[in-house]
């Protein structure tokens, strides 16, 4: 498997480097899509306890397993459903147990394949109630990239809706609900406990850090009360204290090492309260120096 370059934080979480233009934004996803391998199939992996890789090479997509059945977070670009399937068997699981599919945020590189997967699957679509509409529009209610065709992707009616704080169980498994608004008005960081072996560890899935370049947070906002969302978001990812923590954009996670190190290590590999921290703390600099430079 290819190792990563460097990626700026900011960029390779949320295309902070698209311009407002809307030629300028589909060339800059298409172009981050390639360099950053988010269509390519890569091996899945195991991380912890009931938590797998089953993503592609660029894009985090984490399934979850228990004994009533599985859930599945997040599904990266259109046409990556087929990839996601083969992942899921390679491990030696079923895709039809499938029965829950979380989302992050929905945009096209995290629920492109959220309808595929809806329908090979028959599982039920979970997402944050605020997000909802922006699901269900297919990404045309996206206050920043609307009337972007490549930001499309095929619409999805949730099953489910959930609030802040909210839970979402299945088997001895269960995830609570973090809103961390901002990137879009839904975005959500997911947090679970789970046991590997003698061990215990908390997870989080982390969401809603990025700041795009093209973001309005001062004049004219790119919506009312964007910059007061972000700071909601800051506060709660700094509040979180992971074990091990994942996300959606592989890069900032040194993805590829780690994986390198879990042949030996196991989930030991995949503990790093430090990266978590500094992760974070960069984001939420670059948060600031945006609204400062708004202002």
């Amino acid at each position: 498997m290819r190792h990563h370059t460097f990626v700026p934080i900011a960029f390779a979480l949320t295309l902070s480097l698209v311009p407002a233009r809307a030629g300028d934004a589909a060339a800059d996803l298409n172009a981050a899509s390639e360099s950053l391998h988010w269509t390519e199939a890569v091996d899945p992996v195991k991380i912890a306890g009931p938590i797998y890789f089953v993503g592609t090479e660029g894009l985090g997509v984490w399934l979850i397993t228990t004994s009533k059945g599985h859930m599945l977070l997040n599904t990266g670009m259109p046409g990556s459903g087929p990839m996601i399937e083969s992942s899921i068997r390679k491990l030696g699981f079923k895709t039809e147990d499938v029965k829950l599919l979380l989302v992050s945020h929905a945009h096209v590189d995290h629920v492109g394949a959220l309808a595929y997967l809806k329908k090979a699957t028959g599982a039920k679509v979970v997402v944050m109630d605020v997000e909802a509409n922006l699901l269900r529009s297919g990404g045309i209610t996206d206050f920043q990239y609307g009337k972007v065709r490549d930001f499309a992707f095929d619409r999805v009616i949730p099953d489910r809706t959930v609030r802040d704080g909210e839970t979402v169980a299945l088997g001895k498994v269960k995830l609570t609900a973090h809103l961390t608004p901002g990137h879009t008005r839904g975005a959500t960081t997911w947090t679970t406990t789970i046991h590997d072996g003698m061990k215990k560890y908390e997870v989080v899935f982390a969401d809603g850090a990025g700041v795009p370049s093209s973001y309005r947070l001062g004049k004219n906002p790119s919506y009312p009360g964007i910059a007061d969302d972000y700071k909601r978001t800051f506060d709660v990812l700094g509040s979180l204290k992971p074990d091990i923590w994942l996300t959606s954009h592989l890069e900032v996670l040194d993805f590829a090492a780690k994986r390198e190190r879990a042949v030996k290590d196991g989930a030991k590999a995949w503990v790093d309260p430090d990266g978590y921290a500094a992760w974070v703390a960069a984001a939420k600099d670059r948060f600031g120096a945006v609204l400062q430079a708004a202002e």
